[in-house]
C-alpha cells in the first residue's frame, strides 16, 4: 500500500453532526474527503434554534427548563476531515467564535461515546427562534429556511 494511503490516525474520533452536516443535508459530511463512516444516530439534550440557513444547538442539562431531545448522527472522522470541519464551522479558537467544539457523551447502538460537537455561542442565538421538535432536517422539509 502506497504510504500517502496510510492514515496516521490510530484512533478516529467521533463527532455527532444535527444540522447542514448530516445525510440529505447541504453541507452532507459524507460528500467531504477523507470519508467519515457513520456510526448512528444519537441525541444530545439542549436547544436547536433556527439561524436561517443552518441551525444552533446550545447543550443542556435534562434537568434544564425548556431543553428537549437534539437529533443527530455520529461519524468517525480522521483528523484532516476534523480540520475541515473546524474551517467550516469558523472555529478560531476565538471568545467570538460563531461555533465552540465540545466533547459530549451520547449513546450509539445502546454505547455511550465521547462525540466531539459543535456548540453555538449563545450570543448568536438571541432572539432566534427554537426548533421545538429538535430535528433540524425535518424543519428544513417542513418548509423552513
Amino acid at each position: 500500500m502506497p504510504e500517502e494511503w496510510v492514515s496516521q490516525d490510530l484512533e478516529p474520533r467521533l463527532v455527532f453532526v444535527y444540522g447542514t452536516l448530516r445525510r440529505g443535508g447541504i453541507n452532507d459530511i459524507n460528500r467531504l474527503v477523507p470519508p467519515p463512516v457513520f456510526q448512528g444516530t444519537a441525541s444530545v439534550w439542549g436547544h436547536l434554534f433556527d439561524l436561517g440557513a443552518y441551525p444552533g444547538l446550545l447543550l443542556a442539562s435534562a434537568s434544564e427548563p425548556g431543553g428537549g431531545v437534539v437529533c443527530g448522527e455520529v461519524y468517525a472522522i480522521d483528523t484532516a476531515l476534523e480540520r475541515q470541519l473546524d474551517v467550516i464551522e469558523e472555529i478560531q479558537g476565538r471568545p467570538d467564535d460563531e461555533y465552540f467544539r465540545r466533547q459530549v457523551s451520547v449513546k450509539v447502538g445502546g454505547q455511550s461515546c465521547g462525540c466531539l460537537v459543535y456548540e453555538i455561542n449563545p450570543r448568536r442565538v438571541l432572539g432566534r427562534s427554537l426548533i421545538d421538535h429538535g430535528d433540524w432536517i425535518r424543519h428544513v422539509g417542513e418548509g423552513c429556511p
